[in-house]
């Protein structure tokens, strides 16, 4: 995995592309993005640590960064991450624990700032 800093800015580099190259389609996904985000029966944070859950169940190194880095600002402690890390272990077996370890790993870099 790269360095997750890095990995931020080669996802935000993209998204940028793909709004400039695909508005429509860009537009829409956002569009169901914030009115998931929106809804009122769990917060921003629960819903991060659940993404980075499934983050790791689909092997998505960009989406567990992206996850983390969101949790992290929604307040997400380390006991939070590692978690929602557990959860995609039970629910995916050994390949969302070698995924798991992506996230504790992209939860020291994002930390410390």
């Amino acid at each position: 995995m790269k360095k997750a800093k890095k990995t931020l800015e080669e996802i935000n580099r993209y998204l940028k592309k793909l709004r400039k190259k695909t508005p429509t389609q860009t537009r829409g996904f956002y569009n169901l993005l914030f009115s998931i985000e929106t809804g009122k029966a769990l917060d921003k944070k629960t819903k991060e640590l659940i993404a980075i859950a499934l983050s790791i169940i689909t092997h998505c190194e960009w989406c567990i960064v992206f996850h983390v880095n969101e949790a992290i600002k929604a307040g997400a402690k380390e006991e939070e991450i590692l978690e929602s890390i557990w959860m995609a272990v039970l629910m995916g077996g050994g390949p969302a624990l070698m995924y798991g370890q992506l996230a504790l790993k992209a939860f020291e870099e994002l930390k410390k700032g």
